[in-house]
C-alpha cells in the first residue's frame, strides 16, 4: 500500500541534538515538571520562558514550538487540556496534532516523553497505546492521484519519522504501530476511487495482502456463489463494472488451533448508485466509502496476522458494485439467499444488507464460529440517531457486548447500544416472500437493517432470534468524515480496525 509518510520506532536513546524533543503540559500548569528541567536547561530556559508568555496555551492539541537558544533542535510543547478531564483519548488527539506539526516542520526524529505529565492518570501501556494510535492516525497520507499539486505538498517522496521513547513504552507502541500499518491499509483502500477500486481490484489487493502477512485467501466468484445460492451478492453486483465476489481471509491462530473461529464480516459496496432506487446527486457523492466496513475487516485481518494472535479468525468481505444496467436487479424481484430465505426487493438502495446476509449465512454455516461481528455503512438512520460521534451497536450476547465496549473505551472508537427485538424482526416480514429488504414504514429505520440481518446469523435465525453471539455495528456515521475533526482529517477514518484488533488481542 502506498503511503508518503512512514513512522517507525527507533532503537537506542537517540542523543543527537537534531532530534526534536517534546514536553507534555496540562492547562493552567504554573511551572515545568521537574523531569523536564534538564531539557529546559539545554534550551537555555526557552521552554519555561515560553510558558510565561501571555499567548501560551496548553489546551488539548495546541502545539507550541520552541527553538533552542543553544542548538538547532526544537521542542514541541504539547497541550493536554484540563487535568481533571484528561483521558487516553485526549492523549490520542494531542499526539495526532503533534504528528501533524512534526511533518509540517519536516522533522525526521522525535523523542516522546509523556510520562512525567500523564503518569498519574494513565499506565505506561495505556499511554503507549494512545500515543501509537495518534501517530498512526496522523501518519496517513493519500496522494496517489495528485500530480500538479503533489510536489508543493512536500510528500512527493516518502517522509520517515523516527520515534525515540522510554523502554517501558516500546512494547505497546510497537504493537500499536503494527495496528497503525493495518489502519493505513484500510484507509487507503477506502479512499481509492471507484474507477480503480472495483470488486476485482479489492479481491486482487486482498490476495496480495494475504501473501504479504501470512493469511490464507480464498475468493468465491460467480460460479461458486451461484452454486451456494448467494443471490443477494450476485444480484446487487450483477450490473457492476466487474463481477462481485466473496473474499475470505483466514488466520489459523498462533499456534494454529481448532477452536471455533471468531467471524468478522464487512460490507464492501465499492460504489452505490442506489440502483433503480436511484440516489440524488448529493447523496451519491462519497459513495466510494460504502466499502468501509469491508475495508475495516481487511485492515483488522492484517493487524491480526501481524500481531500473531492466538484465536483463529475468519474475515469475510462480500464485495459488489451497485449500478444500473439492463442486467441490474429491480424493485419487486424476489431473491433466494444463501440459507434459503426469500426476499422481496422493495428498495434497491437497501443493498448492503443483501450482500451481508449471504456472507453471514454462509460464514455461520461453513465455519461454525464462536462469535460473529459484522460492520457496515448500513443506514442513514443511524447517522440521524447518533451523528458522527459513535457507531450503533446491536448485540444479542452480554459477554460479547462487554468485550466490545471494553475495546471501544480502550481505542476511542465509541459504540452505543441500540435495541433489537422480535417486534423489529416482524417489520421485515414480506407478503409474497419471507422478508422484504426495506419495510414500508420509516419507524425504527436504523434498526430495520439489523432486524433483517438477524434472519441470517446461524441455522435457527430464519425462525427465531439468533442464539449465536453476534454483534452488528452500523458505522455509517463514523466511517468517513466530510470535514476535519480534532483527530481525523477529511476522508476515511478506518473505524473498526483498532477496535477489532484490540478485541481479538484480548479475546
Amino acid at each position: 500500500m502506498e503511503s508518503y509518510r512512514r513512522i517507525r520506532l527507533a532503537r537506542g536513546a537517540g542523543k543527537s541534538p537534531l532530534i526534536a524533543e517534546t514536553v507534555f503540559l496540562f492547562q493552567k500548569t504554573n511551572r515545568l515538571q521537574s523531569a523536564y528541567a534538564p531539557l529546559n536547561r539545554a534550551t537555555g530556559g526557552a521552554v519555561a520562558a515560553a510558558m510565561r508568555r501571555a499567548e501560551f496555551s496548553a489546551e488539548t492539541g495546541v502545539i507550541s514550538t520552541v527553538h533552542s537558544l543553544k542548538s538547532s533542535s526544537c521542542v514541541f510543547m504539547v497541550g493536554l487540556g484540563a487535568e481533571s478531564r484528561f483521558d487516553a483519548n485526549t492523549l490520542r488527539t494531542a499526539t495526532a496534532k503533534l504528528t501533524y506539526a512534526a511533518f509540517a516542520a519536516r522533522v525526521r526524529s522525535l523523542r516522546l516523553n509523556p510520562m512525567p505529565a500523564v503518569g498519574r492518570t494513565l499506565t505506561a501501556d495505556d499511554t503507549a497505546s494512545a500515543i501509537a494510535d495518534g501517530l498512526a492516525i496522523a501518519g496517513f497520507s493519500f496522494n496517489r492521484f495528485k500530480s500538479i499539486t503533489r510536489p508543493a505538498t512536500g510528500d512527493a517522496v516518502p517522509i520517515d519519522l523516527q520515534i525515540y521513547t522510554a523502554p517501558d513504552l516500546r512494547r505497546m507502541m510497537e504493537r500499536g504501530l503494527k495496528i497503525g500499518e493495518a489502519l493505513t491499509t484500510a484507509r487507503t483502500l477506502s479512499a481509492t476511487p471507484p474507477n480503480v477500486a472495483h470488486p476485482r481490484y479489492i479481491a486482487t489487493e486482498s490476495r496480495r495482502l494475504a501473501k504479504r502477512v501470512g493469511l490464507r485467501c480464498t475468493i468465491l466468484g460467480q460460479s461458486s456463489m451461484k452454486r451456494l445460492g448467494m443471490e443477494g451478492i450476485r444480484s446487487v453486483g450483477r450490473a457492476g463494472s466487474t463481477p462481485p465476489s466473496l473474499i475470505c481471509l483466514d488466520w489459523p491462530g498462533h499456534p494454529p488451533n481448532r477452536n471455533g473461529p471468531i467471524l468478522l464480516v464487512g460490507k464492501a459496496v465499492t460504489f452505490d448508485t442506489g440502483g433503480y432506487s436511484l440516489k440524488t446527486g448529493g447523496s451519491m457523492r462519497g459513495m466510494k466509502y460504502d466499502k468501509c466496513g469491508g475495508m475495516a475487516v481487511i485492515g483488522a485481518m492484517e493487524a491480526i496476522a501481524r500481531l500473531k494472535v492466538r484465536p483463529r479468525v475468519i474475515g469475510l468481505i462480500p464485495c459488489a458494485e451497485n449500478m444500473i444496467d439492463t442486467t441490474a436487479y429491480r424493485v419487486d424481484d424476489i431473491l433466494t439467499l444463501c440459507n434459503g430465505v426469500t426476499v422481496e426487493i422493495t428498495n434497491t438502495d437497501a443493498e448492503g444488507r443483501l450482500i451481508l446476509a449471504d456472507a453471514l449465512a454462509y460464514g455461520t454455516k461453513r465455519y461454525q464460529p464462536q462469535a460473529v461481528i459484522d460492520l457496515a455503512t448500513l443506514t442513514g438512520g443511524v447517522v440521524v440517531a447518533l451523528g458522527s460521534f459513535c457507531a450503533g451497536m446491536f448485540c444479542n450476547n452480554p459477554t460479547l457486548r462487554r468485550r466490545l465496549e471494553t475495546a471501544a473505551t480502550a481505542t476511542g472508537e465509541r459504540l452505543w447500544p441500540l435495541p433489537l427485538w422480535q417486534d423489529h424482526r416482524q417489520l421485515m416480514v414480506g407478503t409474497h416472500s419471507d422478508l422484504v429488504n426495506s419495510a414500508a414504514v420509516r419507524e425504527a429505520q436504523p434498526i430495520q437493517g439489523a432486524a433483517f440481518l438477524s434472519h441470517f446469523v446461524g441455522e435457527t435465525a430464519p425462525i427465531a432470534m439468533p442464539t449465536l453471539p453476534w454483534a452488528h455495528l452500523d458505522i455509517a456515521g463514523v466511517a468517513s468524515r466530510s470535514t476535519d475533526s480534532p483527530l481525523y482529517p477529511k476522508g476515511p477514518t478506518g473505524f473498526g480496525v483498532r477496535l477489532l484488533a484490540h478485541l481479538i488481542v484480548n479475546w
